[in-house]
């Protein structure tokens, strides 16, 4: 830093000490730890709502924890990973393991498909109809999982439901089937579940600049080619968050499972990983077994989002 001659002149003709000297950037130290400061408070309430449930689970899942201990009949005894051995080694574990997969798996495309479509129909539509669509999809987003499964239950019920009737189907059950269980419950869980992702594109499609869009549709471009083309690529950030949050959510589906197939359908033919653990912890009383079968879960959902946060650092470099 120099002073000019007429400011060396303005100011007597002395030069300041720190006139020639270059002044030093601020530490970098305080900044570095002020994001830290502000997460903190939300740091420690997530540490003692979570670190401690999960440390609890995990020793559990290396114990033998039955009735028996609960109730102080018998000493805990630690039996290491023979509980995931146990786990491991049940046929009926894999198997709902991939029911689970499966299920979930089908649930996130629907969802999706249900939820872009809708995106899109909310940007063709006047403010009325836009707005009685999305007050009417929020209804169902906000209803109670538990509520809205006891609904569908009744409008699919073979002797009152209004559907059967509608359909002509007379007196099937649909929770009396395997797959037909399985399809009602995947229709549940796209009706509340849509509305999240139709306002999260819709968001993001509106951030789209029209000129874009129109230069689109002026070279001939289809609706379907404008969304695979144009549309997609520009809202992968959002379609990224929108799928990995579904499939945490989906995985992990129990309300409507427990609820509408009476606790995991008939010979639990529709058994999920969520009602699996509490079938094992509660009504077989083997606390262990469904504390590891929570582990796995963890595990699982872990890995889900680890790739998550991965994709993200990816897009923020190639950004």
């Amino acid at each position: 830093m120099t002073l000019t001659v007429k400011e060396a002149r303005a100011g007597g003709g002395r030069t300041p000490r720190a006139a020639g000297r270059r002044v030093r950037p601020p530490s970098r130290h305080g900044s570095r730890w002020t994001p830290w400061l502000y997460l903190a408070p939300a740091l420690v309430v997530l540490g003692g709502l979570l670190v401690y449930p999960i440390y609890q689970l995990g020793l559990i899942s290396f114990l033998e924890y039955t009735q028996a201990q609960v109730s102080g009949g018998e000493p805990t005894t630690f039996k290491g990973l023979a509980n995931y051995a146990e786990l491991f080694g049940d046929g009926q574990f894999w198997q709902v393991l991939l029911a689970t997969v499966v299920f979930a798996a089908a649930c996130v495309l629907s969802t999706l498909a249900v939820g872009c479509s809708f995106a899109v129909l909310l940007t063709r539509i006047r403010a009325v109809p836009r707005l009685a669509l999305m007050l009417a999809a929020l209804g169902a987003w906000a209803t109670p999982a538990i509520t809205g499964s006891t609904v569908w239950v009744f409008l699919f019920d073979p002797d009152f439901g209004p559907v059967n009737r509608v359909l002509g189907l007379g007196d099937f059950s649909w929770t009396y089937g395997r797959y037909s269980a399985f399809a009602l419950v995947l229709l549940e869980v796209v009706w509340c579940s849509f509305p999240f992702v139709m306002v999260t594109v819709y968001a993001g499609i509106r951030a789209i600049p029209g000129e874009v869009l129109e230069a689109a549709a002026m070279d001939g471009a289809s609706q379907w080619r404008i969304w695979r083309s144009v549309m997609a690529p520009m809202l992968r950030p959002i379609l990224v968050v929108v799928t990995i949050q579904s499939v945490i959510w989906d995985f992990k589906v129990f309300t409507q499972i427990y609820v509408m197939t009476n606790g995991g359908g008939i010979a639990g033919q529709n058994l999920v990983l969520n009602v699996y653990a509490y079938q094992k912890a509660f009504a077989s009383s083997q606390y262990s077994l469904g504390s590891a079968i929570g582990i796995v879960m963890l595990l699982i959902l872990l890995a889900v989002t680890l790739v998550y946060l991965r994709l993200l650092r990816r897009q923020g470099e190639e950004q």
